[in-house]
Parts: C-alpha cells; sequence; structure tokens
C-alpha cells in the first residue's frame, strides 16, 4: 500500500492536553543527565523543586500526537522510518508545571523515490490557561521504503552549513547506560531503546538513545556553554541526526559563535561519529 500525499496532508490530527507537574519536569532533566554534577546550583536548579525551571528543550515532548505514522490508514511502513530532523522556537519559557495542548499538522510530503519519503510536520504547543503560544517544533521523518508514489520531489530546505573553521570551543557530556531506560519514562516507550533482541532485529548492536534525548543533551550543553544556564536565552535550536548513539556514550558538542547565532555539531567520543549535524541556535541576552 503506498502513501497518499493528500490524505497525509489532511491528516485530522485532534488537539493534545497534557498535564505536567514538577516530578515531569524533573524527569526529564535527569534523563537527559543534568545532576550529574549535584552540588553545582546551576544544575540543580532543573532537578530540585527549589526555584524549579523548566530546560528550553523539554517542549519535545509536551502535546505530541503519539505514534501516528504507525495507523494503517497512513500507508507508511513504519518500521523503515527514522526521524530525519527537529527544530524548536521558544517563544515563551515553560512553567515547571501546567497544561498545555499540542495541535500538530503535516505541512509537506516529498517523495525522494528510491531513498524515501520526507514527512514534514509541525506541532505548536500553547497553555492551556493563557493560551498563550509557548513553543512551535517542527519535525522530518524519513519513510525510507515509502519513495516512489508520484509526489513531488521539492522542494527541501537547505541544510544550516557548519562553518569552515576549528569549533570555538566544546562540551563533552556523557550519558548514563540506563540513560534510555529513564528517558522513556518522559513519553517514548519504543522498545528499540529497551529491548536487546528487537534492537538486534532493527540492525543495531544493543538498544540506542532516544534522538530526542540526543537533541535534548546538545541542548544542554548549548545551555552550559552559551547561556550560563539560563533557559530563557536559548530562543531556537534545530538539527539533523545523523546517526544513533548507543547509552553510556559521551556526545561531544562542538560550537561556532557567529554574534546570536550559534552553529553546533555534535559527534560520540568513543566512535568519533557525528550524530547531530548542521545545527543551528539563536540566543538573546
Amino acid at each position: 500500500m503506498a502513501i497518499d500525499r493528500d490524505k497525509l496532508l489532511a491528516w485530522p490530527f485532534a488537539p493534545v492536553e497534557q498535564r505536567y507537574e514538577e516530578r515531569d519536569t524533573i524527569l526529564y532533566a535527569l534523563g537527559l543527565g543534568l545532576g550529574a554534577e549535584p552540588t553545582d546550583p546551576r544544575q540543580l536548579r532543573f532537578v530540585y523543586e527549589k526555584e524549579l525551571q523548566a530546560l528550553p528543550s523539554m517542549g519535545v515532548i509536551l502535546g505530541h500526537p503519539g505514534f501516528w505514522l504507525s495507523d494503517p490508514r497512513t500507508g507508511a511502513d513504519w518500521r523503515r522510518l527514522v526521524h530525519g530532523e527537529q527544530s524548536l522556537e521558544i517563544l515563551k519559557s515553560l512553567p515547571a508545571s501546567g497544561t498545555v495542548i499540542g495541535m500538530t499538522r503535516v505541512l509537506d510530503v516529498i517523495d525522494k523515490g528510491e531513498k524515501g519519503a520526507l514527512v514534514f510536520s509541525q506541532r505548536e504547543l500553547r497553555d492551556k490557561a493563557s493560551g498563550d503560544l509557548l513553543c512551535r517544533l517542527a519535525a522530518t521523518t524519513v519513510l525510507r521504503a515509502d519513495g516512489g508514489f508520484g509526489g513531488p520531489s521539492g522542494p527541501v530546505p537547505a541544510p544550516h552549513p557548519i562553518p569552515d573553521r576549528p569549533a570555538d570551543e566544546s562540551c563533552a557530556l556523557p550519558t548514563l547506560p540506563q540513560a534510555a531506560l529513564i528517558y522513556r519514562l518522559s513519553g517514548d516507550r519504543n522498545p528499540l531503546h529497551v529491548d536487546p533482541a528487537l534492537a538486534e532485529k532493527a540492525g543495531f548492536p544493543r538498544p540506542i538513545l532516544h534522538g530526542l534525548c540526543t537533541f535534548g543533551v546538545v541542548g544542554h550543553a548549548l545551555l552550559r556553554m552559551v547561556c550560563d544556564y539560563e533557559p530563557r536565552r536559548l530562543t531556537s535550536l534545530k538539527g539533523r541526526f545523523t546517526a544513533p548513539v548507543f547509552p553510556g556514550e559521551t556526545i561531544v558538542t562542538e560550537i561556532w559563535r557567529e554574534d546570536a547565532t550559534i552553529s553546533f555539531r555534535a559527534r560520540v567520543k568513543e566512535r568519533d561519529k557525528v550524530v547531530l549535524d548542521h545545527g543551528k541556535a539563536t540566543v538573546g541576552e
């Protein structure tokens, strides 16, 4: 069954209302490795209920429509899809607890032939009480087995270029061997991240870390290096996933500063493998 572009563009997403508590905010931060320096007051702000703050990247786990491409009506082979790109635009800081409403829509579906198909989607997250738009998220999903359906082959946004010079600085953050087991408690229960037998069937020697966990760890590195742990200063973040991370590996984020624009790339230290590329972030004062 081939995917139907018009059907995906008109997919009937229902608003997703989600209540989250301080415990959820702390659990998300712990899943990214915050608190690894438990006497650092800058990290404690995200894992201790006293003056608790939400991490800027936490919007990625809220108001999500779930694994909608696994619905047989989409025509997609969900077993072959991968998360290609993720972006996050922060318009207002998330409170440490609250109720949000997420609204998702498909922006475009691109046919790349033998390379598969690209589904571009967007999610807006609003505070239920005020109606304020908190953040806007965009994701690119690669359907590796679903190209050739007769759709348009473009246009596709060009990736953000990384400067052709050595990085200005870098930040190495180790992940715990049990990082995926903690992070999945924030909502993504895909067994690929916990079940060794299933991971092996998918072609991996062991379970892999969630892509959005890698995204969050890189967000932590940027928060640390260019925002002095002030979450309001990080206003946008985007990058392209290029390889999986295995729990327990060290993610090294390379950073290039260009005024308010930050370019970045992340690799795992143990394998010298780039796992997140073409990164761009914006920071405020």
